[in-house]
């Protein structure tokens, strides 16, 4: 059907823009990893979008196995994602949301600030998520994007990490221990200015930290991707001939 949207990855994100989409009036065909996507691309060769929901582990090998006639159509969500990511790939122009609502099992969706998008699909995105309620802000530049990706890639990280030494929520995290947050947050930025290729405005980035703190105090520091992301960090690092101490001394109390 001319109008469908795909959404690869039916997990919690997937879902609740699979609702919005519906909401919308768009007929909605998932794709499971045990679905043959070759074929569903065959059957809907021009799709109105596909999102790729899948988890940022998965990324790269499911952006592999898109089909080429879907390339110029994507929306991509994940946590963790940049320029990089995207562009050593076949996709054309993807839209680009960073979400800030958190979905669990079980749970409406939590809102920590209004997601911001920017893409050819921005629109579509807005839309879906006004269905649902779930703020969402059309950024206007690249340069834009950028830095709201690593914005949240500073917020994920530190967060993760610091919370796998001293565990509670982000505001015992800003309060109780600053020394902790101003180490591990420096360290990420290092990182993510390795991985943009540029320096990106610290100060600038710390207040924008402080304005996600500040949209959900209560939000627990360390999810179960915790050690997952603090040992993709390192390895990034290491490519990059990058040396963070301080993350390197969590990981190693970790193996203790």
């Amino acid at each position: 059907m001319k109008n469908t949207i795909i959404v690869v990855g039916m997990g919690e994100l997937g879902s609740v823009f699979a609702r919005g989409f519906l909401k919308l009036g768009h007929p909605v065909q998932a794709v499971r990893r045990q679905d043959n996507i070759a074929e569903i691309a065959t059957e809907i060769p021009r799709p109105e979008a596909v999102l790729i929901a899948v988890g940022e582990a998965d990324l790269q090998n499911t952006l592999k196995t898109l089909p080429k006639q879907w390339a110029d159509k994507t929306i991509l969500i994940q946590n963790e994602l940049l320029p990089k990511d995207w562009q050593t790939t076949h996709l054309i122009d993807p839209t680009v949301t960073s979400v800030w609502f958190e979905k669990k099992k079980g749970m409406d969706a939590k809102v920590v600030l209004p997601s911001p998008v920017f893409g050819p699909r921005s629109q579509l995105v807005f839309n879906a998520l006004a269905q649902l309620d779930l703020p969402c802000l059309q950024l206007d530049s690249e340069n834009d994007l950028s830095y709201e990706l690593v914005r949240k890639n500073l917020y994920i990280l530190t967060t993760n990490i610091a919370g796998l030494e001293v565990g509670g929520n982000v505001q015992t995290l800003k309060e109780q221990h600053p020394e902790l947050l101003a180490k591990v947050a420096n360290e990420v930025i290092a990182l993510q200015d390795a991985l943009t290729g540029q320096r990106n405005n610290v100060q600038q980035l710390m207040n924008g930290l402080d304005e996600a703190f500040a949209g959900d105090p209560n939000h627990q520091c360390m999810g179960r991707s915790a050690p997952a992301r603090l040992k993709r960090a390192l390895s990034l690092a290491e490519q990059h001939n990058l040396t963070l101490p301080k993350l390197q001394s969590i990981a190693e109390k970790l193996k203790e």
